[in-house]
């Protein structure tokens, strides 16, 4: 059994929930471990939030006041992948490797939620995309079923 989705979204704070939702509401009717739907929604709330707060250019037209998620549930797996149109990650547009997340201090407001993606997926790949750039957050995580899920893999 495999479900995917697709949203393309504005770059605004009331877009976060609305993401999460969809993906808390996709997983529930699947049947996915609340706790497993949990950790997804809150990494899937933090890249959005990265997108809105980093992922436009106003010099690039309006097509950068927008951004995109898409979720893939297939099979053990589940796939989240967050596109903008900003201006990416600077190591990597300068052909290196992007430099390791790194904790951000006790105190900071900002600086935790890449660092809140790798800890709750299981696998991450943050880059740039390839062309019109921008940046992609993609991560998995390995699913659990609850008892008697009528979505379950098989």
């Amino acid at each position: 059994m495999s479900i995917w989705w697709s949203l393309h979204l504005r770059r605004e704070a009331a877009s976060v929930p609305l993401a999460r939702r969809l993906l808390i509401g996709t997983m529930e009717t699947a049947g996915v471990d609340p706790d497993i739907s949990y950790d997804l929604s809150v990494a899937l709330s933090e890249a959005c939030a990265n997108a809105v707060e980093h992922g436009g250019d106003t010099g690039r037209g309006p097509g950068s006041e927008a951004y995109r998620v898409t979720a893939y549930l297939d099979g053990e797996k589940c796939r989240i992948e967050v596109a903008d149109a900003g201006p990416g990650f600077p190591a990597a547009s300068a052909g290196r490797p992007r430099p390791p997340v790194r904790p951000a201090h006790s105190d900071a407001e900002n600086g935790r939620g890449l660092c809140l993606i790798e800890e709750l997926a299981d696998h991450v790949r943050i880059g740039n995309k390839s062309g019109r750039g921008g940046a992609v957050v993609s991560f998995d995580k390995i699913l659990k079923w609850r008892s008697g899920a009528p979505l379950i893999a098989v």
